[in-house]
């Protein structure tokens, strides 16, 4: 498919960045759909590994990622596109939340209203675990792989309490042994 024009990939940009709630992860769930599924900018290896390099960058990971998928779409200028017109409407909103929370929390309707969104928010984040997953869960061993690499990162963090860091090398190394068979 035809590279966008950089206007169309800043919309895409600015409405999934400004309307998707719950953090980074819904966002990128929501960028994969729109740039993977629907559109075809990017391949699905390309989103994959422009997700594990947002995930070990410091700092703000969903900027990272859609640097990363606007640089990989359009260049550089794609780059800024997608971490400015992401990020700067929804930081603005932020301090606009962030200063009028003092008069909200006190409010049970709000509260009761925050506490569904928290619920919702950790369903979407499952949805995103389930389509980073997905398109490596094709046969029985590639399932088995998956699920071991998934499941342990989730145990390390939940259980043993290690930081992202520890775990992506480890899964690198792990990664590196257990490599899929040459076709």
């Amino acid at each position: 498919m035809a590279a966008p024009k950089l206007r169309e990939l800043t919309g895409i940009f600015l409405k999934i960045g400004n309307t998707t709630f719950g953090g980074g992860i819904p966002t990128i769930a929501a960028l994969q759909r729109e740039l993977v599924d629907r559109r075809g900018w990017l391949s699905p290896e390309d989103y994959g590994l422009a997700f594990a390099l947002a995930r070990i960058t410091p700092g703000t990971n969903v900027i990272a990622f859609c640097a990363a998928v606007g640089s990989r779409i359009k260049g550089v200028p794609g780059a800024f596109a997608g971490a400015l017109s992401e990020t700067v409407p929804s930081a603005a909103l932020a301090v606009l939340f962030t200063v009028s929370y003092e008069s909200w929390r006190v409010d049970p309707l709000v509260m009761g209203a925050v506490a569904g969104i928290i619920a919702a928010v950790a369903g979407m984040m499952w949805t995103s675990v389930w389509s980073l997953v997905k398109p490596f869960m094709g046969g029985a061993a590639h399932a088995l792989r998956c699920l071991v690499f998934t499941g342990g990162a989730f145990l390390a963090i939940w259980r043993l309490g290690l930081t992202p860091l520890p775990i992506i090398a480890l899964a690198a190394a792990a990664g590196f042994l257990w490599r899929e068979p040459a076709k």
